[in-house]
């Protein structure tokens, strides 16, 4: 009696483990969701912790790169932590609600926060969308620009792993900031050889001229948060460089030459080249070695291509100035709205 009920026993856990797979494998899998795995990656301080979280495949890649390939921009992405504390901010991170991670930097009077917009699980595939805002003594950053991430998790081998990266920047035309700057500093048209324009038709050129203008700046306030964004990584990817002042130093994408300290591949080619959409961009105030501080200057190149002038520094807190001079912007900005 005893060796059957041992044999039906045997039988139908066999059953179970066929039909329903092993339950406590399956619970051990699932013991760190997505979103602890993301936080975990970036933000924990036992070493290993960010490459624990790639792929195989590409852990296997990066053990066989360059040191000054793409596993030093990696590590710059999982030293951002450090970098942020060390200027005395604040950094606060949730595993749970509505926002992802938060930045408090009482002595700038300013705030990031990153949130989570949409978090969709499908079996062993979390698709997670993050936005990004800013905000200055308690004002909203936005210009119309929004700034959004995606980050594809996937598990494999028990754990989440980071496997798919896509980045979008967006102005949407019916935001509030956007049709502010359409309907402000609108200037009489006049044609190329100064004369005025028939009244029928100056309302349709001011319209047109104040829309491109009012788009050149909302991208160039966009370009200003890559730039900060860059020097951020650049000085992690590069720890004994600081900040660079050299435009040049945080491009190179498309060279084929790989990654290096003149040769960051963090901004486009265009923006690189320190012109993009009408304004002029530029990066100054470094010091020391390695160099704590930087400014990031962005100028309209003429008064067609915009009316302000925008600038930043190591605080990440955008400013403005309606002159549209540098100089301007750095003394005596105002907080962007």
């Amino acid at each position: 009696m005893l060796r059957t009920k041992k044999l039906l026993a045997l039988i139908f856990g066999g059953t179970f483990f066929l039909l329903f797979g092993n339950p406590f494998a399956s619970a051990q899998a699932t013991s760190q969701t997505a979103r602890q795995a993301l936080l975990d990656m970036f933000f924990s301080k036992t070493p290993g912790t960010f490459q624990k979280h790639l792929p195989q495949a590409t852990q296997a890649a990066l053990r066989k790169a360059e040191p000054a390939s793409g596993a030093s921009m990696l590590a710059g992405f999982s030293a951002l932590t450090s970098q942020l504390s060390a200027r005395g901010q604040q950094l606060q991170t949730f595993e749970a609600g509505p926002t992802l991670l938060l930045i408090d930097d009482p002595l700038a009077h300013s705030k990031f926060e990153i949130t989570v917009e949409r978090d969709d699980l499908r079996g062993d595939e979390d698709e997670i969308e993050l936005a990004f805002h800013g905000s200055k003594d308690g004002e909203t950053q936005t210009a119309g620009a929004k700034f959004r991430l995606t980050l594809i998790m996937k598990q494999e081998a028990g754990s989440w792993r980071l496997n798919e990266i896509s980045a979008a920047v967006g102005v949407s035309l019916s935001d509030p900031e956007f049709l502010k700057a359409m309907t402000k500093n609108v200037r009489p048209a006049v044609t190329g050889v100064g004369t005025a324009m028939p009244s029928s038709s100056a309302p349709q050129v001011m319209n047109l001229s104040a829309a491109s203008s009012a788009a050149n700046e909302a991208t160039a306030v966009a370009a200003v948060r890559t730039l900060n964004t860059a020097e951020i990584t650049y000085a992690a990817s590069f720890p004994t460089a600081g900040f660079t002042c050299t435009l040049s130093d945080l491009g190179g994408m498309g060279s084929g030459n790989g990654v290096s300290e003149h040769q960051a591949m963090l901004i486009d080619p265009r923006l690189a080249g320190g012109r993009k959409n009408g304004y002029i961009f530029a990066l100054s105030g470094c010091n020391g070695s390695p160099s704590s501080r930087y400014r990031v200057t962005a100028v309209p190149a003429d008064p067609t291509s915009g009316t302000r002038a925008f600038c930043s520094d190591e605080s990440a807190a955008i400013r403005f100035s309606i002159d549209g001079k540098a100089e301007s912007c750095l003394s005596i900005g105002k907080p962007l709205q």
